[in-house]
């Protein structure tokens, strides 16, 4: 295995750790108007992932960055060819993010449903469209012999790629909700399980098809594997879900999340970018890669970092592992004016 076929394996590690850990976050996110009925419950669930959502988007600027330094002509063809749902993702991420430090910091219910909206979108956003990208990058673009990509926006929104995006906010949904089970207590927990329950049959349905369609569409022996792992594991959360077993559910839901991941890059392989033109025009782990030279001083930096970034992000899970409920959560409180300041 040569240095092209390492970084084109470590990516797709990086993607699968990304939508493992953000999927859960998106799908908390997505959750909060359905679990949170009231300000206490709402607290209780962004508290869940509140001390892990900004690390693990870590996962996501990693894949990014080494994306642009391993396969540049990939990323570069990446992202102009796929320039409007990237910025759509990007904003929402940014909204996202912004949101959750500012809803807290005015004791105004109109304040923090507005915020409250911004998280769900910037939730439900990104799942969706992060199925719709994947979806294209497997089935392939318009690539013309320049590596340029001539399809436009409505291109992407093939039937597939869709299917994709309809695929992910499920799964996501379901991961997220296996989550809130199995860190909450009383009923939030219950609730929790239960959408998973209804939501994860939808997953299934949404899941096999996609799995199936990329199978006749790019798949071979290892890829129906890993697309039955995905499958098996998805049915067997559900199973654990409705008999009170979160840890294994969530363990479920998570290997289910890695298997479709390494079935879509396993179907890529030795693609990165295909051409729907012409195969002769497609992007490869040859034709998009860096030199020999750069590959081999990522490689001794990721060496070097990765098992780092590893421990720690382990040590934090540790840390927040516990099941909180709104008896964990104080009373709001607002902090008094200034001397001397105007009351509204």
């Amino acid at each position: 295995m040569n240095l092209n076929d390492v970084w084109f394996l470590l990516i797709a590690v990086l993607w699968a750790g990304y939508f493992l850990l953000e999927g859960f976050d998106f799908g908390v996110g997505v959750l909060l108007p359905v679990l949170g009925r009231s300000e206490t419950q709402r607290r209780v669930l962004l508290n869940t992932i509140g001390p892990v959502w900004d690390g693990n988007e870590v996962w996501l600027i990693v894949a990014a960055g080494a994306t642009f330094a391993a396969f540049p002509e990939w990323y570069a063809t990446l992202f102009s060819g796929f320039y409007l749902p990237l910025l759509l993702i990007l904003v929402a991420l940014i909204l996202r993010g912004v949101a959750f430090e500012y809803r807290g910091k005015v004791d105004s219910d109109r304040w923090r449903r507005n915020w409250d909206r911004a998280i769900v979108f910037g939730s439900l956003v990104p799942a969706v469209l992060w199925g719709v990208a994947f979806g294209n990058i497997v089935r392939g673009v318009a690539l013309n012999a320049d590596h340029h990509n001539v399809g436009g926006f409505v291109d992407l929104l093939n039937p597939y790629a869709l299917l994709g995006g309809l695929t992910t906010l499920l799964l996501f949904v379901t991961h997220g909700a296996v989550f809130l089970a199995l860190k909450t207590t009383g009923p939030i927990r219950a609730s929790a399980r239960a959408v998973a329950g209804g939501v994860g049959i939808a997953a299934v349905a949404a899941a096999g098809g996609f799995l199936a369609w990329t199978q006749i569409l790019r798949g071979d022996a290892i890829t129906a594997g890993t697309a039955v792992v995905a499958a098996a594991t998805l049915v067997a959360a559900l199973i654990a879900n409705r008999a009170g077993r979160e840890g294994w559910a969530f363990l479920a839901t998570a290997v289910t999340v890695l298997a479709a991941t390494a079935t879509l890059f396993l179907a890529l392989y030795p693609n990165v970018l295909p051409s729907t033109l012409d195969p002769a025009y497609s992007l490869t782990t040859t034709n998009a890669a860096s030199s020999p030279y750069t590959l081999r001083i990522m490689t001794w930096v990721a060496v070097a970092f990765t098992p780092v970034v590893l421990l720690y992000q382990g040590w934090t899970y540790w840390v927040f592992r516990k099941r909180i409920g709104v008896q964990h959560i104080p009373p709001a409180t607002s902090a008094p004016p200034p001397a001397g300041a105007a009351r509204p």
